[in-house]
């Protein structure tokens, strides 16, 4: 028998028999297909979002909860996820997350209506939240330490395959229309991939939980959920109503009930309970830096992405998969400023800096490239402009969670980490709703318009996403300047 410690949340967990450590590489095997769900299905809607309602219906308004209803749901659903491992064990909740996201998928590919492929994708994204926080744990409970960092360097290129591979297998699937079904395949194709992760789970991954878990704080979720909902909600639905006077008293509302939270969180943690975040952290100017550059950063890369995406097929009349293709620069410049990150990770915060600034110039220069071609740009003259986004984009993501967590303390960095992953996916939520909000209303009410009505709609967007990063390169001044010496890097 061996004993491990999850440093992640800094609780003993149960021994893991040696026998089991055989099969290490096939369970991680399992964990990885878990990923691949995620990031498709995180980044499919954005090229399928057209057919979708092209064939369904329903309003602009639609197209973005395709993206912010999964995202949202994962990032409230985050929060609880790693906790329920923690009491139910985490092979567990992973198999029982598994099963869900692969139904969610089969019940969003069977849609009849908007209202039903959304509330499918809004179960994906719950389901999701408690397959993946599973995958840490389990990782550092088969793995000697000698060969956990090995295994967690698998999940940079399987991310960044996926993401280039996403769009351009979401296109593909689309174009190729196999047996009839359109974008329905881009969720049935889960399924198959859901029942095997699924299989594989119950033969190789192991038995294990916390040897002394944390109490779930419900009505910490269910604040959490309120809060997130009722910003969410207003901001898509208000164009396309007017912004009548209700869309204001839910905002407004949101921020009242994240204060109720805050205050709950911090009365349960003073009477010695098991807050659903340790309210510590945002007394922390590093912590609380970060979760305003995540906020905002994360708003405006997926916002981007969205909108990107919805201009090459509604405005240019660019194919689904050319659509898909399309995005393939942005990802490999990410993939590189990833590697790029890495080489230069001494220079600390100035690599988030140097990232923003960047990404911020590759923005700019998409919008240069549009202005000089106009409504005939091609794929190939929006190539060097995406490159330079993407790797903008990844100079900043490879170092943003070491540096945000520098300034914590080593305790706190489970609880911190889990905070910050689901504040990532609440600004991806909130980027879909607030950027396809921008790019709308300059369409006005037709879906249908112009060219130039398109060309000054992705415009006015991309301005938002510079002024969006100009927000993140001065929040930014507000995170340690280095990661900790001793600091273990954060995967």
């Amino acid at each position: 028998m061996t004993t491990t410690t999850d440093t992640s949340g800094g609780l003993a967990t149960a021994t893991v028999p040696e026998t089991l450590y055989r099969w290490r590489w096939v369970a991680l095997l399992v964990i990885l297909a878990g990923e691949i769900l995620d990031m498709l299905d995180a980044l499919i809607t954005t090229i399928a979002a057209p057919s979708i309602r092209a064939d369904l219906g329903g309003s602009a308004g639609t197209m973005q909860w395709l993206a912010a209803g999964y995202t949202l749901a994962l990032g409230v659903g985050l929060i609880t996820g790693g906790r329920l491992g923690d009491l139910y064990g985490r092979k567990r909740m992973f198999l029982l997350g598994a099963a869900g996201f692969t139904v969610g998928s089969l019940l969003s590919g069977l849609a009849v209506s908007p209202g039903m492929l959304v509330g499918s994708r809004v179960l994906q994204g719950l389901f999701g939240a408690l397959m993946l926080p599973q995958g840490l744990g389990l990782i550092k409970e088969m793995f000697p330490p000698k060969e956990v960092g090995a295994a967690f360097g698998l999940f940079g290129p399987v991310m960044g395959l996926s993401s280039v591979g996403g769009p351009v297998l979401a296109g593909w699937l689309i174009d190729a229309d196999l047996f009839g079904t359109g974008w329905r395949m881009i969720f049935m194709i889960n399924v198959p991939l859901g029942v095997a992760a699924v299989a594989a789970g119950l033969r190789f991954l192991p038995e294990a939980r916390a040897a002394r878990a944390s109490r779930l704080d419900l009505v910490g979720a269910l604040l959490a959920a309120l809060g997130a909902a009722l910003i969410v909600y207003p901001l898509v639905q208000g164009r396309e109503h007017g912004w009548p006077a209700w869309t204001f008293a839910m905002m407004a509302a949101s921020a009242a009930v994240f204060a109720l939270f805050v205050r709950y969180e911090t009365r349960m943690r003073r009477a010695g309970g098991d807050p659903l975040i340790t309210p510590s952290l945002f007394r922390k100017r590093g912590f609380s830096g970060g979760l305003i550059v995540g906020l905002v950063f994360f708003s405006g890369m997926t916002g981007f992405a969205l909108v990107f995406g919805l201009y090459t097929q509604l405005g240019l009349g660019y194919s689904p998969l050319k659509a898909g293709l399309a995005q393939i620069p942005w990802s490999v410049g990410m993939i590189a400023g990833f590697g790029v990150a890495q080489a230069v990770s001494r220079f600390g915060r100035r690599v988030i800096h140097a990232g923003t600034a960047v990404m911020a110039g590759g923005v700019a220069g998409i919008a240069l490239t549009l202005h000089l071609a106009e409504t005939g740009v091609g794929p190939w003259q929006l190539t060097p402009a995406l490159i330079v986004t993407g790797l903008g984009m990844g100079l900043l993501m490879a170092p943003f969670f070491d540096i945000v967590l520098a300034g914590v303390e080593p305790h706190e960095t489970g609880a911190a980490g889990g905070t910050l992953t689901a504040v990532q996916q609440l600004g991806s939520a909130l980027g879909a709703a607030v950027l396809g909000t921008v790019f709308f209303d300059g369409l006005g009410n037709h879906l249908t318009a112009d060219g130039p009505t398109f060309h000054h709609a992705m415009n006015a967007t991309l301005l938002t996403v510079i002024a969006l990063l100009g927000a993140s390169f001065i929040a930014t001044f507000l995170l340690p300047k280095q990661t900790r010496p001793d600091q273990e890097p954060t995967h």
